[in-house]
């Protein structure tokens, strides 16, 4: 049984019931496989949206996990790199099903997008375009807005613990908005909180906070070269491995590998793999994929997509076991405190930036309303509410 279930907080309760002790193992590999292919297949929006969309299924619906657990590995996810995503659903299957859930979390989150975007890097490469996905996500966007704000609601309860983690959140949102560095939030907002919090306890010059760096990978990837795939797998190995931040951030990274470094790709097919990771379901890195479907076909695909999602597994198995044993220290619980808080209110921000690109006219800011209203009141499956706006976005469509 891994270490995190043996130690006192996370043992099963009415609040929590993580694992029913009478329950087959295999019996609860299956339902981590249906639940996180499910949401593969629904999570339209990106790392926020999908955070919502979490919480909805696992807290809320499921009662895998309790809000300050969920909160735990948010904050969690942001201090390591990789998709946050991803890495929540590796970190609740490990939770649920052990190694096995581990796996099939991360797996079954996101083979839904990896075929999608398989299929569409099909068509790119056959007819030259994208299909047009503009009608579908008019009407789904609103809904997944309603999903975050639902989410930033009741995880900003159990975040916001006093004016001082409160206005931190606060001041995370308007740096964001002011265009400072996310990682940098995370990291200031932690340490204040944390050293605030046990300033009493804390003699001058005790502490030294660091935090390691893999960008030096980079070093083990040749300069410019021809076409590899040793070098296709490494490169997204890399990417994996160091990157902290948004989809923005992807880009920026992709850029300077594959056009820049190695000539690999155009500008312009670069915006498409972006575009296309943005349209489909599930994480945002299923660019790679497409990426490596251009330059090598399906093995590059493959090879692409293990390479840039291996490190979250690695990261997320090694930090799981210490993620209670931070909770169970005082300052490294204050810690954890100001990096929940921030990654809220890096949510919040983003959250705010899509809702000015999703509620675009009248009828989107009534579906995102009448969205919340549902959610509040009735606390129906978020996919119903998905499949709605998808319909309002096809009839729209339509009607012109």
């Amino acid at each position: 049984m891994p270490l995190f279930f043996r130690l006192p907080a996370l043992k099963p309760s009415a609040q929590s019931p993580l694992v029913p002790q009478a329950d087959s193992h295999a019996r609860l590999l299956r339902e981590v496989a249906q639940v996180f292919l499910f949401l593969g297949f629904t999570a339209f929006g990106g790392p926020a949206a999908h955070i919502g969309l979490f919480r909805h299924e696992i807290v809320k619906r499921r009662r895998w996990l309790t809000d300050q657990q969920f909160l735990d590995l948010l904050g969690a996810t942001n201090l390591i790199p990789g998709p946050n995503s991803t890495e929540m659903a590796i970190h609740t299957g490990y939770l649920r099903a052990g190694w096995g859930g581990l796996v099939l979390g991360g797996v079954g989150f996101a083979l839904p997008a990896t075929l999608i975007v398989l299929g569409l890097s099909w068509i790119y490469q056959h007819f030259g375009s994208l299909p047009q996905a503009s009608w579908l996500l008019y009407g789904i966007k609103p809904v997944i807005i309603a999903v975050i704000v639902l989410a930033l609601w009741n995880l900003g309860k159990q975040a916001i613990k006093g004016p001082l983690t409160g206005i931190a959140g606060g001041a995370v949102v308007l740096l964001y908005l002011l265009g400072v560095n996310a990682l940098a939030l995370l990291l200031i907002a932690a340490l204040l909180v944390a050293l605030i919090t046990n300033a009493r306890r804390l003699k001058p010059g005790l502490l030294a906070f660091s935090m390691p760096s893999l960008a030096g990978l980079g070093v083990l990837l040749v300069s410019s070269a021809p076409f590899n795939l040793a070098t296709l797998f490494l490169t997204f190995l890399k990417i994996g491995s160091v990157l902290y931040g948004s989809g923005y951030v992807l880009f920026a990274f992709l850029h300077s590998d594959f056009v820049e470094r190695l000539g690999w790709l155009t500008d312009q097919q670069l915006i498409d793999a972006i575009a296309i990771g943005q349209v489909t379901p599930g994480p945002l890195f299923t660019s790679a994929t497409f990426i490596g479907y251009l330059l090598a076909g399906v093995p590059g695909a493959l090879l692409a997509t293990l390479g840039i999602f291996l490190p979250s597994f690695i990261f997320v198995a090694l930090s799981n076991p210490l993620i209670l044993r931070l909770r169970n220290s005082p300052l490294a619980s204050a810690l954890l405190d100001g990096v929940n808080v921030a990654s809220l209110g890096l949510m919040a921000a983003v959250t705010w930036e899509l809702g000015r690109a999703a509620l675009v006219d009248p009828l989107t800011i009534l579906m995102a309303g009448v969205s919340i209203f549902v959610l509040f009141k009735f606390n129906p499956n978020s996919s119903w509410l998905i499949l709605a706006g998808a319909l309002v976005g096809i009839l729209r469509s339509f009607l012109g």
